[in-house]
């Protein structure tokens, strides 16, 4: 690898056509592709790279979201780093100008930060009244989490210890968006499937909104947290090769919604039904 000109590429998970940044850093991807059709029947092309071509979950979508995608990159791509963002949510170092577009991360930005770190994350979210164990208990279903604690005992026992800790943090790199050097991202993603596809098979479906469906892409916000806090606990990745960076998003946060219903999961027990 050329430290100086790593080859990096980040997936820009999407379902539908949208403004995308022209850098070469990215590579816009319909996750979710498989089985799509278009309204006059046909195969819906957006025009991107699907996430249906070789080895591939991309009927899996409803549960895992924009994983899918992650998982296509993982088993379809080689490059000396790989990374996830979505299109209404990109990383970003610096405002450059009034149009967002021109402030998302570029290559070059990129490169520069690649060749002092290995792991790109964004800004911890923080949740203040809440743990990431309690929060994902009121909005979505408690049931989950301590499913996958069950799995991860089962199979990663080494880990269980710094599970439990982290899901009483009040804060977490979320949004499953991350840039990662790709032995790591192997390591990383071996150990999140896996987990992933036994928790998909143990959870009943049955009665569940398709938004309570996305369980597992919900449950990989959290144990990335769990995979990450381990590999530094274990010295197996330096303090310092983590670097987290700001995210923007590309669309207005109707907040006062947001607020609303969470205070309304939190205190009357009413579950999340719809994206903000």
């Amino acid at each position: 690898m050329d430290k100086r000109n790593p080859d990096i590429k980040i997936m820009i998970a999407t379902h539908k056509a949208y403004q995308m940044p022209d850098d070469e850093l990215y590579l816009p991807l319909h996750v979710g592709a498989e089985g799509k059709k278009d309204e006059q029947g046909n195969v819906l092309d957006l025009g991107y790279q699907k996430d249906n071509i070789g080895d591939h979950i991309s009927d899996k979508n409803s549960r895992f979201c924009e994983l899918t995608g992650l998982y296509w990159a993982w088993k379809n791509l080689d490059y000396d780093y790989l990374g996830l963002v979505h299109y209404r949510r990109y990383f970003s170092v610096r405002k450059k100008g009034k149009n967002l577009f021109q402030n998302i991360l570029t290559y070059q930005e990129a490169k520069v930060l690649l060749r002092k770190h290995d792991i790109i994350v964004p800004k911890k979210r923080k949740y203040y009244i809440e743990s990431l164990y309690s929060h994902y208990s009121h909005t979505h279903y408690a049931e989950h989490l301590d499913e996958t604690r069950k799995i991860i005992y089962e199979k990663y026992p080494n880990y269980i210890e710094t599970f439990d800790k982290v899901i009483q943090q009040r804060y977490g790199y979320m949004f499953n968006m991350m840039i990662m050097r790709k032995d790591l991202m192997d390591s990383y993603c071996q150990w999140l499937f896996d987990i992933l596809f036994e928790l998909e098979s143990r959870m009943e479906v049955d009665g569940l909104s398709a938004f309570q469906e996305r369980f597992c892409g919900r449950v990989a916000e959290i144990i990335f947290n769990v995979w990450l806090a381990y590999q530094l606990e274990s010295g197996k990745v330096k303090k310092d090769d983590v670097l987290e960076i700001p995210f923007i998003h590309m669309e207005k946060i109707r907040w006062g919604r947001k607020i609303l219903l969470f205070l309304r999961a939190k205190f009357v027990h009413k579950k999340y039904d719809r994206s903000f």
